[in-house]
């Protein structure tokens, strides 16, 4: 009796182990997540995705996550942002370039956006795999405003407050550039799709560093750049009617003839055309103490000056 009282305990022991163990490896698979758009395409949601695959192997998480991404059957809730236009993948030091065909260029402008957002947050996760780029049939994907998409990683999608990307709107802004003369100011109207977390004041002041769109750009828009393409916008708030835009030092820098007039008030009108906004400020790395090609005053709050602006 003793002898199978003791086979009893060591039975259960040796079972109460294997199960120990089978629990451990389940637990110490390494958890990821991936990324989906919600149903309505509105916004990014993700789960938990745990795998024994070890976190050196590239190659393989990869496919696990590509997999994942392509495969949405047993989440109904959730639509695929891998779609089938995806053609395949290179690597070159650290930076993966994902290939579609041309239809990719058919998706609605914000649902490609989420979709994309989703793709890089996921197989960012990946060691090894450092920035993402996007090409249709081997050119660099544009994004919906005619502008080159460069190389992304999981915060290219998240705003200056670590909000996480939800929504993307569509707008139409009223943007002023300078003429061919340098002297004067021409309207140009662009719609634009951008992240409904940046104020429309940022947005509008990024759009004017761009400049006006020409062929190749996704456009042909009237005008000439008034502000240098290395500006960089070190904050743009809006308070009590006034919207105060501080820019790096490369402001400094004149574009070609354009008059200090013309670039002023560019970035003046363009922003009063937005609701709530009836005056300017500029800074320049924080300081208002500065002269601007020294004739213009920037402690000067600006008003909207139409007089600068050609009449067809």
């Amino acid at each position: 009796m003793r002898k199978k009282v003791i086979l009893c305990v060591l039975l259960l022991l040796l079972l109460t182990g294997v199960s120990a163990c089978g629990q451990d490896r389940q637990e110490s698979g390494d958890s990821y997540q991936i990324y989906y758009v919600n149903k309505e395409g509105t916004r990014v949601a993700s789960e938990e995705y745990v795998t024994d695959t070890e976190a050196g192997d590239r190659e393989a998480l990869l496919q696990e996550f590509l997999a994942q991404l392509k495969d949405t059957a047993d989440r109904p809730e959730y639509l695929s942002p891998l779609s089938e236009t995806f053609q395949g993948y290179m690597f070159n030091e650290g930076q993966m370039n994902l290939d579609f065909s041309e239809l990719y260029r058919n998706q609605e402008p914000i649902l490609e956006v989420l979709c994309r957002a989703a793709v890089v947050r996921t197989l960012t996760q990946i060691d090894g795999i450092d920035t993402i780029t996007f090409s249709v049939e081997s050119e660099t994907l544009m994004d919906a405003v005619g502008v080159p998409v460069g190389a992304m990683t999981a915060d290219s999608f998240i705003d200056n407050a670590g909000t996480e990307i939800n929504a993307y709107v569509d707008a139409e802004f009223k943007l002023y550039f300078a003429n061919e003369t340098g002297d004067g100011l021409v309207v140009v109207n662009r719609n634009v799709v951008y992240n409904s977390n940046i104020p429309m004041e940022r947005q509008v002041v990024e759009e004017l560093i761009k400049g006006p769109k020409k062929d190749g750009q996704g456009g042909n828009e009237a005008g000439y750049p008034t502000i240098n393409p290395t500006v960089t916008i070190l904050s743009v708030t809006a308070k009590d009617r006034v919207c105060y835009v501080d820019l790096s030092e490369e402001f400094l820098t004149p574009m070609n003839n354009v008059t200090s007039q013309t670039v002023l008030y560019s970035i003046v009108n363009s922003l009063v055309e937005l609701p709530g906004i009836n005056r300017v400020q500029i800074s320049i790395d924080g300081n208002t103490d500065v002269t601007y090609r020294d004739n213009v005053s920037l402690t000067t709050v600006f008003e909207r000056n139409l007089d600068l602006v050609e009449t067809k």
